[in-house]
C-alpha cells in the first residue's frame, strides 16, 4: 500500500524573511554581572563569632528585637528591603545582588525586543499581471485586515505603517529545493516539491526507520519549528489527498488510514483539489461547495461543466489514476547518462554501453577525488519500462576494467525486451580515493597483493554473504571466539590455544559415555548412532563461564578433552561440571570439533 506524506508550509514566505532577520540583527553583548562592594555594611544584629547560631531562643538579651529590626526595614527603600521570609534570617540592609533592578541593556530585554520585533505584522507584495497585490500575509496582518490577493495601494491605504516588502519567489523556491534535498538525504528516497509551499514525500516502505507514520509526523514537525517554520503533516494512499488533507483538514497532522481517502478527502472544499481559477469560477457557479457534491455525478457532465483537468485532479485524489512522484536527485551523487539513436537488445551492445558510462563516471569521479562502493545502472526500455542491476565493491575504486568485469557479470539479469534506449550509471555509494603510492614498486620493493578485486569476483558470482573471514573474539567460550569480518580486512592475530580445524556452531550430545571421573577422558561414547573407542586423550583444559553475561553461567565449567579413536579420528569433546559440585554441571558430554 502508497503512503504519502504532504508538507504544507504555510508562512513559508514570511517565516523566511524573519529568520534572515534574526541572523542580520546583531546579538546583544553580555553584561557583566557586578556585585556591590560595601567597605561600611553598617551594624550587624548577628555577632560574629559568638559560638551560636542566629535566631536561637537563648540568644543575647541586648540584641534588637523583632520590632526595631521590622522598623528599621519599613524606613529602607522599597527595592530594598527583604522579603518576609528572610526575617530573623538577614540582617544587612545592603542590596542583593540578584535582586537589583536589571539594566535597559541585559540580553533577556534585547531578546525580548526582537521577539516583538518578529511578532510586528508583516506582508509581501508582488506584481500580478499589471498591478501589485499582497502575495503573503501574517496573522498579525490577516488581523488588521489585510488578506492575500488585495493591492498594494489599498493594503496600505488601510494600514499606513504595516512592514510591506517585495516577495522573493525564487528565494522561496530555492529554500524548498534545499528542504527536498535535505528529505532525499535524510527521510525518504523519493521527496519532491509542491510548488509553491511545500513537500510531498513517499514513505512507502521506510516508515519502520522512523519509528512508525505517526512518529515520523512528530519528528517532521519537531524539525520544522526548530527551523523557524509552521507546518501541518498528512499522510494518505495518494499525492492528491495528502495535499488536500494538509491545506484544508482540521489538524496540523493527519493521518488518513488506509482505504479511507475517499472519507477523507469528501468534506473538504472543492479547492483542495488544486483546480484553476476557471474550474473554481464554474464549481461555484452550479452550486458545488464541497468535493461530496460531485463525487457522485458522472464524469462526462462534470467534465462538461468543470473541464477534464478537474476530473483528473478528482481520480488522482482518489486513486482511480495514478500520480507519479518525481524525485529530487541529490546532485551530490555522481551520475552520468547515454540515450541510444536505435533501441539495443543484444549483450555485446550492452556491454559496450557499459563500458562507456563506466569510462564517463570514471573522469567524473577522478575529479572529484572519489572512488565508488556500489553502482547502480538503469536502462529504459522502449515500453517505458525499467531494468536496474547494481553491483557493490570492497574497496573504493574508479578502475574501468575491474568494474566493467563485476558489471558484466549482471548482464544476464537484464531483460531488453523489445530494446533498450536509454541508460544511466549513479554510484550512490562513494568514499575518498586519493592517489596510489607506487614508491615501493619503483623502489623495486616487494608490493602486497590487494584481494579486493578477487573478493569483488567471487561475491558477484556467489553473492556478497558468501564471502567472509573468520576472525577471533576475546571470549574464552569457543563457539563465541570467532565472527564473520569482511575478507579485505586485515587479519588479527590468533591465540595459541589448541583448536579443532572444524569448530561446531553448537556442540552436539553425546550419549553412553563411559568415562572415569573426575579427570579421566572418555573410553566410550556414541556420536550420531555410531560408536567410538577411545584410544588416546589429553586434558582437561578447563574454561569458566562467563558470568557477566546471564546467571546460569556464574558456575558454570566445562572439561575439554582432545581424544583419538581406534581408527585414528581426533576429536575435541567437553564435559560440563567439575565432578564434584553439582551447581557446575549436569556432567553430560558433547562433541564441539573436530581435528585433521
Amino acid at each position: 500500500m502508497r503512503r504519502v506524506v504532504s508538507l504544507f508550509l504555510p508562512h513559508l514566505a514570511i517565516e523566511r524573511l524573519r529568520r534572515l532577520d534574526r541572523h542580520v540583527m546583531s546579538r546583544p553583548e553580555r553584561v557583566a554581572l557586578e556585585l556591590p562592594v560595601d567597605d561600611d555594611p553598617g551594624a550587624c544584629s548577628v555577632p560574629r563569632g559568638g559560638g551560636w547560631r542566629p535566631g536561637a531562643h537563648w540568644a543575647r538579651a541586648d540584641m534588637p528585637t523583632r520590632g526595631d529590626v521590622e522598623s528599621q526595614i519599613a524606613a529602607l527603600p522599597a527595592h530594598s528591603r527583604p522579603p518576609m521570609r528572610e526575617l530573623g534570617r538577614r540582617s544587612e540592609a545592603a542590596p542583593h545582588a540578584f535582586h537589583r533592578a536589571k539594566p535597559a541593556g541585559t540580553p533577556k530585554t534585547t531578546a525580548a525586543i526582537v521577539a516583538a520585533f518578529h511578532r510586528s505584522p508583516l506582508a509581501l507584495i508582488a506584481k500580478v499581471g499589471r498591478r501589485e497585490e499582497v502575495v503573503a500575509a501574517c496573522d498579525g496582518a490577516i488581523a488588521l485586515g489585510i488578506s492575500v490577493g488585495m493591492a498594494a495601494t489599498h493594503a496600505r491605504a488601510l494600514v499606513s505603517d504595516l512592514d510591506f516588502r517585495p516577495a522573493e519567489p525564487d528565494a522561496d523556491a530555492a529554500l524548498l529545493d534545499r528542504l527536498a534535498l535535505r528529505a532525499v538525504r535524510r527521510w525518504s528516497p523519493i521527496a519532491a516539491v509542491t510548488p509553491a509551499d511545500g513537500l510531498w514525500l513517499d514513505l512507502t516502505g521506510c516508515d519502520h526507520l522512523h519509528g512508525g507514520e505517526e512518529r515520523f509526523c512528530q519528528r517532521l514537525r519537531a524539525f520544522c519549528q526548530r527551523a523557524g517554520f509552521t507546518a501541518r503533516v498528512a499522510i494518505a494512499d495518494t499525492p492528491g489527498a495528502a495535499h488536500a488533507v494538509a491545506r484544508f483538514g482540521s489538524a496540523d497532522v493527519a493521518i488518513v488510514a488506509p482505504g479511507r481517502t475517499v472519507a477523507a478527502i469528501s468534506g473538504l472544499p472543492i479547492a483542495a483539489l488544486r483546480l484553476s481559477g476557471t474550474a473554481l469560477v464554474a464549481a461555484r457557479r452550479f452550486g458545488f461547495d464541497r468535493i461530496a457534491d460531485i463525487l457522485p455525478i458522472a464524469r462526462g457532465p462534470l467534465a462538461r461543466r468543470l473541464g477534464l483537468a478537474a476530473i483528473t485532479r478528482l481520480d488522482q485524489a482518489i486513486g482511480a489514476v495514478a500520480e507519479p512522484i518525481t524525485p529530487r536527485d541529490d546532485a551530490a551523487v555522481p551520475r552520468v547518462e547515454r540515450r541510444l539513436l536505435e533501441p539495443i537488445v543484444t549483450a555485446e551492445a550492452i556491454a559496450q554501453v557499459m563500458e562507456d558510462l563506466l569510462d564517463d563516471l570514471a573522469e567524473l569521479l577522478r575529479a572529484r577525488g572519489l572512488g565508488a562502493r556500489s553502482l547502480r545502472l538503469g536502462g529504459l526500455r522502449v515500453d517505458g519500462t525499467e531494468q536496474t542491476v547494481a553491483i557493490g565493491t570492497s574497496r573504493p575504486t574508479r578502475e574501468v576494467r575491474h568494474l566493467l568485469r563485476l558489471m558484466k557479470l549482471r548482464i544476464e539479469r537484464i531483460d531488453p525486451g523489445l530494446g533498450l534506449e536509454q541508460f544511466y550509471l549513479v554510484a550512490p555509494h562513494t568514499e575518498p580515493l586519493d592517489a596510489i603510492d607506487l614508491g615501493a614498486v619503483l623502489a623495486g620493493e616487494t608490493l602486497v597483493r590487494d584481494p579486493a578485486r578477487l573478493v569483488d569476483v567471487v561475491a558477484g558470482r556467489i553473492g556478497e554473504r558468501a564471502v567472509f573471514r573468520v576472525a577471533p573474539v576475546e571470549s574464552h567460550v569457543p563457539e563465541r571466539a570467532v565472527t564473520r569480518v569482511s575478507p579485505i580486512d586485515t587479519p588479527r592475530s590468533w591465540p595459541r590455544w589448541i583448536r579443532p580445524v572444524r569448530l561446531f556452531a553448537r556442540p552436539e550430545p553425546l550419549s553412553r559415555v563411559i568415562a572415569l571421573l573426575p579427570d579421566q577422558p572418555p573410553r566410550r561414547f556414541e556420536w550420531r548412532g555410531r560408536a567410538y573407542k577411545v584410544v588416546a586423550g589429553d586434558g582437561p583444559e578447563r574454561i569458566h563461564g562467563e558470568w557477566w553475561r546471564r546467571d546460569a553461567e556464574v558456575w558454570a565449567v566445562r572439561d575439554y578433552y582432545r581424544i583419538e579413536d581406534e581408527t585414528g579420528g581426533r576429536y575435541w569433546v567437553f564435559r560440563r561440571g567439575d565432578g564434584f559440585l553439582e551447581d557446575t554441571g549436569d556432567l553430560s558430554w558433547w562433541m564441539h570439533g573436530v581435528f585433521a
